[in-house]
């Protein structure tokens, strides 16, 4: 730690930034998965109905990642992420306007907006990441922000349970008030947010507040790249972008907990919505904690001296063994032991997440990290809308049996890709600004 203060600490600073824009992210993506069993009654949808309106969202979210991605290492870190928290605000703020006469149109209009916007966030971040941290600590930052997802879907609940209710006694004869305000909360945030990253965002080079030594800090075991542009043609058919991309399949569990656990706790377990607040607490807390650890678990075996290979894959099978009791949740009659095992399961799926994203920056060069990502995440939203496809279909038919199957997928996915992810990348050989693997000396 003594060398860290010695060096210098401005890129905490700009690692702050992305949590809280991180924490903006996911706030207001969580909000309708929160509210879903009410609105679900409120507007009148069915359980495909819902499903569909979560779609919209994951498509657009998926064609948002492919876009922002090759957007954001265009016109560089610091326009990208505006144009995409900018888009995001608006899209969900949008969602306060939908009225009950065209609230299925509407909310997917919303959700369509809100899905393209928020598709930057991740790309930005981990490009943000990429120049501002060395590849020893760069899990461990993407680990941080990457928590801040926790923060923002453990605020939903909290915020929701404060301000919306039903009226008139039993649900669908009273009337769900104030609904509309959480989704106007964003647009605050988000305009503080811009305002903080134009006044401190610059590149490490650039900026007067980095000394010279934090700069060689950042910059001591990485190489000077140019500023010409890589094609996405070029990325696109490299066996690391698709091991990376399989690694995102998993993205799917996530969306799952996201947007059908409050289904899932109310149907089972009867949990209303002002009830929903502690569960999910619970759950993502330690979330964060598994998201935080597992970054700091592979920078840890780095640090002993061990290859960036051999301590990702050990880091991420340890993830996958950690997830399994998720497949046993559907069986359990207690509330508190689907809660812990559903939060085991989060918790894996953090930290996994935490070092996937720094696979992309430990072998591809920093200006197509964006690019990767993009396309990474565009397979895992995928991976999400053909999900919730499923799900949606049998849960209207069979709710148990639905949750059945979704929770043992969730359980036994990680080991199965992690096989497929050391297949098709055995060595994690870093590339040089062309694409060109680097020889070892």
């Amino acid at each position: 730690m003594s060398k860290t203060k010695k060096v210098g600490t401005f890129r905490y600073r700009i690692l702050s930034l992305l949590m809280f824009a991180t924490t903006i992210n996911y706030f207001d993506r969580s909000l309708m998965g929160i509210m879903s069993p009410d609105l679900i009654e409120w507007f009148g949808w069915t359980k495909k109905d819902y499903s569909y309106i979560v779609m919209i969202f994951q498509a657009f979210y998926a064609v948002g990642l492919i876009s922002m991605g090759s957007i954001i290492d265009r016109l560089g870190t610091k326009k990208g992420y505006i144009l995409s928290i900018g888009t995001w605000s608006i899209f969900g703020m949008l969602h306060a306007v939908v009225g009950r006469g065209f609230s299925f149109i509407g909310f997917a209009i919303a959700r369509a907006g809100l899905g393209f916007g928020e598709a930057g966030n991740f790309p930005a971040a981990i490009k943000t990441t990429a120049e501002w941290f060395p590849k020893k600590d760069r899990a461990f930052a993407t680990g941080l922000f990457n928590a801040a997802t926790s923060l923002g879907a453990i605020a939903a609940p909290f915020v929701i349970g404060g301000l919306v209710y039903w009226t008139g006694g039993e649900k669908g004869l009273g009337e769900l008030k104030n609904w509309q305000i959480p989704f106007l909360i964003t647009g605050a945030l988000s305009a503080i947010w811009v305002i903080l990253w134009v006044r401190t965002y610059k590149k490490p080079k650039d900026h007067p507040k980095v000394s010279k030594e934090e700069l060689a800090y950042i910059n001591s075991d990485s190489t000077e790249e140019s500023t010409t542009q890589l094609p996405w043609s070029k990325v696109f058919p490299k066996r690391q972008t698709w091991a990376f991309s399989l690694a995102k399949i998993t993205d799917a569990v996530w969306w799952f907990y996201l947007f059908w656990g409050a289904i899932f706790l109310s149907e089972n377990f009867g949990v209303k919505i002002k009830e929903m607040g502690l569960p999910f607490l619970v759950i993502y807390l330690i979330a964060d904690g598994g998201s935080i650890f597992g970054g700091w678990l592979s920078g840890s075996f780095m640090r002993r001296g061990w290859s960036v290979n051999k301590s990702r894959k050990l880091t991420l099978l340890i993830c996958a063994i950690i997830i399994l009791p998720v497949c046993f949740v559907a069986f359990t009659e207690s509330k508190w032991v689907a809660i812990i095992l559903i939060s085991l399961g989060a918790a894996g799926h953090q930290a996994w997440s935490a070092n996937i994203f720094t696979l992309v920056s430990d072998v591809f060069p920093k200006k197509a990290t964006a690019s990767v990502v993009g396309i990474g995440g565009m397979v895992g939203a995928l991976a999400g809308l053909v999900s919730n496809l499923i799900l949606g279909s049998v849960l209207d038919e069979a709710s148990k049996t639905g949750f059945f199957w979704a929770f043992l997928v969730a359980g036994s996915l990680y080991i199965i890709i992690l096989g497929l992810v050391h297949v098709l990348m055995p060595k994690m050989t870093p590339m040089d600004e062309n694409l060109n693997l680097i020889k070892e000396e």
